[in-house]
Order: C-alpha cells, then structure tokens, then sequence
C-alpha cells in the first residue's frame, strides 16, 4: 500500500519528537515504530556513509548467482596482462560519494536530496535489517512511512540473503508547498537466509526533494513482551572520566532513550572521578533519577558490569540491562532499536551491537563472532570477516554483508542482556577482564538462550591494533580465563587447545616476552587451584600479576627511544613472500635453535636491532641477542634481552604444567561447574566488601 498525497503536513520539532517517543504511527495504533531512519549531527565526515550515500548502479558479482564460482582457484599462471588488470579492476571500488553536491543533512530526522540527483539509504545504521526480525521474531509485515516534500520518487528497496536487490514500489511525490506522507507495507517473504529493506530517493532535475521523520514499524500484536518494557545502563570506568562524561552526555540527550530507561547505573572504580569532572553536575541534573553514581575498588570489566547488572537486578524494575564501555562513542538510536528488537523476539535474546573502530570510524571490527569451543578462541560469525570498511565498500554493494549471521557472543562494548536470562544464569564470571563476554554468551547458549548481533547496532570502541596484551599483564587473564572457560564449556582438552597452549608459549618465547611466559606458569597454578580461589583472589589479583611481572627485561619501558643506547640496525621485513610451507619450517627449525642454543644477550652494551610496534613478529628476533621493542600504543620502548636459557626453563615447566591441567581436566571441570562462580550470591559478597554509592 503507498500512499501520496499533497495535504501539508504542519509538524514541529518538539511535536515529531514526542510522536517518536511514544512510538506510535498517527492513525494506526497497531504499528509500533521500531527502527527510525537517522543522520549525524556531529562527525559528519568521518561516519557519513554509514547513512545515506549517493546512488549508483547496482553491479552483481558471479558468485552471487554460481554457487560453484568460489570452488576454484584462479590460475595465475595462466593470465596475460589483460586478464590479469580485468580482475584487479572488478574489485576496485571508489570510495562512496556523500559529497554535499548530492545531499544535505538537515537535522537529525530530515535529508535534502538535491536537483537531478539521487541518493540510498541501503547503509550500515539505515537499512533495516529484515532477515534478523524474519528469523527472530512472530512479524510478517513492516510499514515504511515517512514525509517528503519537492518533487522526485521514494523507491521501496529490498534484498535477500545472497545479496540480490529487488524494488518493491516506487511512490512519486510532487508536493512543492508542503510535506506528504508516504506509507507502504512490506511483506517478511524470502528473508530466511536475510536482507534488508531500505529506500532510494531521486530529486527531479528542477526541484530538491527533502524527506523527514522515515520510519520502519511493525504489528504490536506480534510483540512478545505486551505489557511495558523498560531497561537500565551499566557502564564502568577505570580512569577515564571525560569518555565516560561524554557517554552520559550523549544518552541524556536523547529522548527517545530517555523515554524507554529506568537509570543507568555508572560504576566509577578509579581515582580519577568522573564525578569530579567540570560538567557533571549539570548531567547529573539532568539525567535526575535516571543516573545512579557507584563507586567501589577496580573489580575490572566483569566487576562494573556485574555491579551494573546486580543492581538492575535488585532493583526488579527493568526488563533488560544494556552493557555500554566508558569510552565509546554510541549511536543513540543503536540503543533504542536493541531493546525494541528485543521486545519482539519470541524467547528471552541478548542483543549486541557491532563495534567500529574508533579512529577509523567507517570500518567495522565485528558484527557478529563465534567461538571454537575446541581451542576457545574467537572467530568471525560463519560468513563474516572482520575490518569491513563501509566507506571503500559500501553494504549496497556486498552481496556477503546481506546473509544474516549467527552469533554465539556479543562483545561487551554493547550488549543487551535480558532480565530474566541474568536471573536465570548469573552474572559475569568473578574473572576481572577477558572473557567474562565470551564465556557469558556460552553460557547463555548452553541454557537455551541465543545471542543476536544485529546490523544497525553498533558502537565507535578503540581498535585493537594499538594493543598488545602478550606485552602487558593483560596475557595472565586472557590465558587463565580462556582455561577457564574451557573447563565450563569443552567436554575434554582437545589437541586444538593444547597446539594453542604450546604455540601461545613458544610464539611470546621467540619474540623475547619472557615475562608472558611466566604470567602463564601462573595462570595455570591459578586454575589447578580450583574455583574458591579464582573468587577469593578475585579483588587482589591485579596487583600480584603486575609484582609477578618485574624483573623481566621485556617490562623496563622508558617513555622515549633515548632513554636507551641507540639500536646497530633497523629491523626491515624482507618484501618477498614464502608458501606457508616454508614459513612454518622456519618456525620449527628457529624454536629448535632456541631450544637448544645458550644465546643471551644479557651482556649486550647497545641493542643490535630496532623492531618497531608492527614489525614485532617472531621473524623480527631470529639470530638476534637483544632488540629494541616499541610498544603497541606508541607511549613507550623495551630492550628486550635474549636468554635462551630462561626460556627453555620457562616453556618446559608451562608444558608440564598443560599436561597436569589435561590430566586433570575432568575432575577441574566438575569443580568449577559446581562451584557457580557467577551466581548473584557470590557477586554480593564481593561488593559488600569495598562500595560507595550516591544517586
């Protein structure tokens, strides 16, 4: 059904606001809003194509319509010059046109398609994603409405899970004096494998076409939770009071948020205080009864979180507790389309959000991740890749991007957790940082409930590759819990995880970390001494693995290369590539040098190489005795010694000490499955101990 007409449409700002807030279309109480089509007021450059960008013509690959085309390689050997650039310039994409000769942003719910040009909404934050609601949830049609005025065409768009585009309605609109409505349904057919709906506009050759206030809804009758939901916030901070402020600032701002949250509950575990911030008073004012300020000691992540979700728990009047990091930059409306997503599914669903890097802020780090529960390490969802850059590569024009992906976890930089799955299950594990998301989401798994990372959900988090953990006391968490989590959701030790065991100790040991090696001596020590004192241990273990870590010559940083005598050479990759094959010979036979050598660079009086924070691969310290190591976030430089000695001493006893944990596996796994770590009880006895609390 669409609907055009030439009424005029006298609406204010204020007013449009409250009709998104109660989230009922005019005339038509049975549709809720669900999903409203936005656009940046700030940052613009930086996340414009993730909006709105210019239309082209659509392309279609082979692959999209020959399942069989990525079953075979491609015969280099048999190409002359000209196959050979017809293949690099079908992948050559320009980057997406959202230049200001195309569109204009009017405001946060309104876009002005200029003269003879035409635009798509197919992006990452307005596209909506109908393959999850189709899959997740009892809907069977989806109303599009929305003001336009000018003169042009509103394009109805839909895909399916391979990526194929197909135009539902084409609604003309010549309304040069006021603003029309436009409303057409869209049935949920051939979604099963996904899609999405979106809608292209064209402004005619003489006249501008602006388009305001665009909305997905959908029947009320086909929600799940009918009575009334709400939700509450749980943010933690560790000394970073200003990104935390800025988080605050940002959901008061919103009223469509503000209308749908019970409190957020801002856990502050440093000395830095976000309380003490200039501007915080006036937030906290303005949030009023929607803020409760805590503070406690540094229980890290799992222990903000936990106090986030303890207190929401306590408090038994919201439906869910969304999990928001300090220091990410959200989308206001990835908020509130969670927990609307989450009122429809037909069961109980945690609901995660996608992150962005945050200093690349079109490129996408993960929607969706699975876990190999065979070694426990994270993987992209069946389909997925990791580092997708929707500026270079716009969804529109990725047929892969369209499958909808399942997830076994959510990162907790955004993650929707339902109340009564928390009642049902716990908390996060006691385990301060790593893999209290990971092992949450198996958790969850495990008792029936799913995971649903979905597209048009996401934050702007710090990217990864500025960090090192091997390098920092981060490695004895990330390891200890990883064994943990086995222990809770792996029926035995496969060889997968001991092959990770191995080769997590021997790829530290031959990039001269030798500090990590013993941080692993003592995860395992830790594990083997049973779940009591993983909790026990849980409020002071920080600064015994940071004492545990002095000594080593991999963790005496200085804040600049002077500080140290200057390197004989520059490390320099060599730019010609080996088959795999010959690498990881090459591995095998430098791991056997080191194992069997007395090389040591402890006498050294300058460092004989320079590696730099990328270049830091076992290759970079091959038949070197010492080098001088920059750190992953640029701030400081190791000289890391060689000792080939320490680390034959080091990686035996972590060896010894893996197949003692794989002997006694079972009877640890009985253990730490009886001991219901994250139950609420035990969470309360940790924060009796050290709290403070204002509203």
């Amino acid at each position: 059904m669409a609907v055009n007409t030439s009424k005029t449409t006298r609406t204010s700002n204020k007013s449009r606001a409250a009709h998104h807030a109660n989230t009922a279309v005019p005339g038509a109480v049975d549709w809720e809003v669900v999903d409203r089509v936005v656009f940046p007021m700030e940052d613009r450059n930086a996340i414009l194509p993730l909006y709105a960008i210019e239309w082209t013509q659509p392309r279609m690959s082979r692959d999209e319509i020959d399942p069989f085309d990525d079953f075979y390689n491609i015969d280099f050997g048999a190409m002359n010059s000209s196959e050979a650039a017809r293949l690099v310039n079908t992948s050559v994409r320009p980057a997406a046109n959202v230049g200001s000769d195309v569109f204009t942003i009017n405001s946060r719910s309104e876009i002005c398609v200029h003269s003879g040009k035409t635009i798509s909404l197919c992006t990452y934050f307005n596209a909506f994603p109908a393959g999850y609601w189709r899959r997740w949830t009892d809907v069977n049609t989806v109303r599009f409405t929305a003001q336009a005025q000018g003169d042009g065409a509103v394009t109805l768009m839909r895909s399916s899970g391979r990526g194929l585009l197909h135009m539902v309605e084409t609604v003309p609109v010549q309304s040069a004096h006021g603003f029309a409505e436009i409303c057409v349904d869209l049935p949920m057919t051939d979604l099963m494998d996904g899609g999405f709906f979106w809608f292209d506009a064209r402004a005619s050759e003489s006249m501008e076409l602006q388009i305001r206030d665009a909305v997905w809804s959908v029947p009320v009758q086909a929600r799940r939770q009918q009575e009334p939901t709400s939700f509450s916030i749980a943010i933690t901070t560790f000394n970073r009071p200003t990104y935390c402020l800025r988080q605050l600032r940002t959901i008061a701002a919103d009223d469509n948020v503000r209308a749908r949250l019970d409190t957020i509950y801002c856990t502050d575990q440093g000395t830095d205080r976000v309380c003490d911030q200039p501007g915080f008073a006036d937030t906290a004012r303005e949030l009023d009864q929607q803020l409760t300020y805590i503070r406690q000691a540094n229980l890290g992540g799992s222990g903000g979180f936990s106090r986030g979700m303890f207190e929401t728990l306590k408090a038994a009047t919201s439906s869910y507790t969304m999990l928001l990091d300090d220091d990410a930059i959200s989308e206001p409306e990835s908020i509130i389309r969670a927990v609307q997503f989450a009122d429809y599914c037909r069961k109980p669903t945690i609901v995660g959000g996608g992150m962005f890097h945050l200093d690349n802020r079109t490129v996408l780090y993960a929607q969706g991740e699975i876990v190999n529960r065979n070694n426990m390490r994270a993987l992209p969802a069946v389909g997925q890749r990791y580092n997708q850059d929707y500026a270079q590569f716009p969804l529109r024009d990725q047929p892969h991007l369209h499958r909808r992906f399942d997830s076994d976890f959510n990162g907790w930089w955004m993650c929707l957790i339902p109340t009564q799955i928390m009642r049902e299950i716990g908390l996060s594990l006691p385990v301060f940082i790593k893999y209290d998301d990971i092992e949450f989401g198996l958790r969850a798994q495990d008792a029936g409930y799913a995971t649903v990372s979905l597209p048009g959900v996401a934050v702007w988090h710090q990217a990864w590759h500025s960090k090192d953990p091997q390098r920092t006391w981060e490695d004895y968490f990330d390891n200890r819990n990883r064994w943990i989590c086995a222990l809770l959701h792996s029926e035995k030790p496969t060889p997968q995880l001991l092959y990770q065991m191995a080769y997590n100790d021997v790829t530290i040991g031959l990039r001269l970390v030798y500090s990590a090696l013993h941080l692993h001596h003592l995860a395992f020590r830790d594990v083997m001494r049973g779940p009591q004192y993983i909790l026990d241990s849980m409020p002071t273990k920080l600064a015994e693995v940071r004492a545990a870590r002095e000594g080593f010559s991999d963790t005496e940083t200085r804040p600049n290369i002077d500080d140290f005598p200057t390197a004989a050479a520059q490390y320099a990759a060599k730019a010609t590539p080996r088959p795999m094959s010959k690498v990881k010979a090459t591995g095998i036979r430098t791991l056997l040098r080191t194992l069997l050598d007395n090389g040591s660079g402890i006498r050294d009086t300058r460092p004989a190489i320079a590696v730099t924070a990328k270049e830091t691969t076992w290759m970079a310290f091959r038949g070197q005795s010492s080098a001088l190591v920059t750190s992953a976030d640029g701030n400081s430089v190791a000289w890391c010694r060689r000792d080939d000695k320490l680390f034959r001493e080091l990686f035996m006893r972590n060896m010894f000490l893996a197949n003692t944990f794989c002997k006694r596996f079972p009877a640890l796994a009985e253990q730490y499955r009886a001991a219901d770590l994250s139950s609420v009880e035990h969470w309360a006895r940790i924060f009796g101990e050290q709290t403070g609390r204002s509203n």
